[in-house]
């Protein structure tokens, strides 16, 4: 029903953005919240799919055309929900996923919360044919494993690390070399995070 909305984010947290358009707030659900910044003077426009369910209906943003055709193949996928499919695509660089789709390594995407083995088969199956079209180039409550000496930036991004589905003990265990690098954006710091996850 809608290709993309145009307007200004007023609301970062870790799952979803607000995107002001004309004076309605759409609650947008993103794999990384925080490629977004506050600005009530900078026109950002996102892509969105709308989920519709017996008792939901959601929206999920996206940075451009590519990564929303991306989260509907992979939701096409037996047993790939909408939350599985935000945490693949929270990195994004999207070479990892596309190369080990055509290079049948199941391995890496069992890497990811919420795909076992049977559904990494399921993703090379379905998508492996599909793989020439992809592009190479509701508010969770968690349980955040930052401590107090934390920086805000790092916090925001280990709460939305498990706002993606990772468990705490796999985000605990990152959080450490995390620490370790300078001080950064929370883009960075999730960015760094996914890279650590999925080695």
């Amino acid at each position: 029903m809608f290709e993309y909305f145009e307007g200004h984010v007023t609301m970062v947290t870790p799952s979803f953005v607000v995107l002001d358009v004309a004076g309605v707030g759409y609650k947008l659900l993103t794999a990384n919240p925080y490629r977004y910044q506050e600005n009530a003077d900078t026109l950002v426009k996102i892509y969105v799919y709308q989920a519709v369910r017996e008792n939901e209906v959601a929206l999920y943003g996206f940075v451009d055309q590519d990564e929303k055709q991306l989260f509907e193949k992979l939701i096409n996928v037996s047993g790939i929900g909408p939350k599985s499919a935000l945490a693949i695509l929270a990195n994004e660089d999207h070479s990892g996923l596309i190369n080990a789709i055509a290079n049948n390594d199941s391995t890496y995407l069992t890497k990811f919360p919420g795909v076992g083995k049977k559904t990494a088969a399921q993703i090379v199956l379905d998508l492996k044919d599909k793989i020439t079209q992809l592009d190479q180039s509701s508010n969770v409550t968690v349980t955040t494993t930052a401590n107090n000496n934390d920086p805000i930036q790092l916090a925001d991004a280990l709460a939305a690390l498990e706002a993606l589905g990772y468990r705490g003990k796999e985000v605990e265990r990152i959080a450490k070399k995390l620490r370790e690098l300078p001080a950064t954006t929370t883009d960075e710091y999730l960015s760094h995070g996914l890279t650590l996850l999925t080695k």
